[in-house]
């Protein structure tokens, strides 16, 4: 059960970076520490996008799945309300009114695409098995895409990350929820795209 319970407090507190400063830095910095705090023990997905690339190289299954997803929307709900708690009011991701929704979704689908890659190639490849950088390349990836892509579709590239503080916003009568979709298409189609490309190119990889 460790591993559940460093998922949830490590996606409370990205969470909770994200949601006290909305910046770039702030957030890939954070996720450095947290990817070196939790990967000894969970493997820090944090995301369950992540934790389906997980799944589909077979490295966990579907009941451990279900728990590490479990605990990362709880752990993000949880960051939610206390943000709430702190500020008296709600924060979420959302789409800039500047932006087609299909836009905002091709966004979130190709930048979850890429961080999913980089973590595939520098956390679940054989050749960079046991390095020492992985927690360096995924903040920074997280950084860049969160600059990137945060000021058209909200930058969530993680359905836990669009769906705690949207379920907090909801409880208090916010109507955020009309995007949710988008935070769980885009991401989940992105990672699912991303294991299957690298499956493609590494078939020595899927032994």
């Amino acid at each position: 059960m460790k591993r559940y319970w460093i998922e949830l407090i490590c996606t409370f507190f990205l969470v909770l970076i994200i949601g006290m400063t909305g910046d770039p830095v702030a957030i890939g910095i954070g996720l450095i520490a947290l990817v070196y705090f939790g990967g000894p023990i969970s493997q820090a997905h944090f995301n369950p996008a992540i934790t389906i690339v997980f799944y589909m190289r077979k490295r966990i299954n579907i009941p451990e799945a279900m728990w590490y997803i479990g605990a990362q929307v709880v752990g993000a709900f949880l960051a939610a309300a206390f943000y709430y708690l702190i500020y008296q009011k709600s924060f979420f991701p959302a789409p800039s009114p500047d932006f087609d929704l299909w836009r905002c979704l091709l966004i979130e689908f190709v930048f979850t695409f890429l961080l999913a890659s980089v973590i595939l190639y520098v956390a679940l490849y054989s050749p960079t098995a046991a390095n020492s950088y992985y927690g360096v390349a995924i903040g920074f990836t997280v950084l860049g895409i969160s600059a990137a892509g945060g000021g058209i579709s909200g930058g969530a590239y993680n359905p836990a990350v669009g769906l705690g503080p949207i379920i907090m916003d909801s409880i208090t009568g916010g109507t955020s929820y009309n995007h949710l979709w988008l935070y769980i298409v885009g991401p989940c189609a992105g990672a699912i795209a991303a294991a299957i490309a690298f499956s493609l190119l590494n078939p020595e990889e899927n032994s």
